[in-house]
């Protein structure tokens, strides 16, 4: 899967951990940035991060700041894009099985990397499950598009 990812200076080993774990998965990474713990503003890498899912280009994202929080809101604002903010496996797997997100948000600094990789596997591997969450998600971007 082509997953686009992003961070800022907070979450950055974070990050840095969670590519390699995915690439030594078979996954393909665009990774946003940023590429080093300079501080910097989380809002470049998250939309940048978004825009590659909303577009297409990438089939599901991974944004990270050290509490997620900003950095999952940045990305909500890029038309197209449910990004959730996961702090367990569980959360990661609900967000793909209700809600059909395209994203997660991890917070760098309140997740450790076994637990990280653990997020992200539920998260790739959920699939949606439609039904009565599909009207829910229409109405989601019925929001959106008003």
């Amino acid at each position: 899967m082509k997953i686009s990812m992003g961070c800022d200076h907070g979450a950055y080993t974070l990050k840095e951990h969670l590519k390699d774990y995915l690439t030594k998965q078979g996954h393909e990474i665009v990774d946003c940035g940023t590429h080093s713990t300079q501080s910097c503003d989380y809002p470049v890498y998250g939309e940048q991060a978004a825009r590659l899912v909303a577009s297409g280009a990438c089939e599901r994202g991974i944004v990270l700041c050290t509490t997620g929080i900003g950095i999952s809101i940045t990305a909500n604002k890029v038309e197209g894009i449910r990004c959730a903010l996961c702090r367990d496996v569980l959360s990661a797997q609900l967000t793909r099985q209700h809600n059909d997100a395209n994203m997660m948000a991890l917070a760098g600094g309140f997740t450790g990397p076994l637990e990280a990789e653990r997020m992200a596997d539920a998260f790739l591997s959920t699939p949606f499950e439609g039904g009565r969450h599909q009207r829910r998600v229409d109405l989601i971007t019925q929001v959106e598009q008003d």
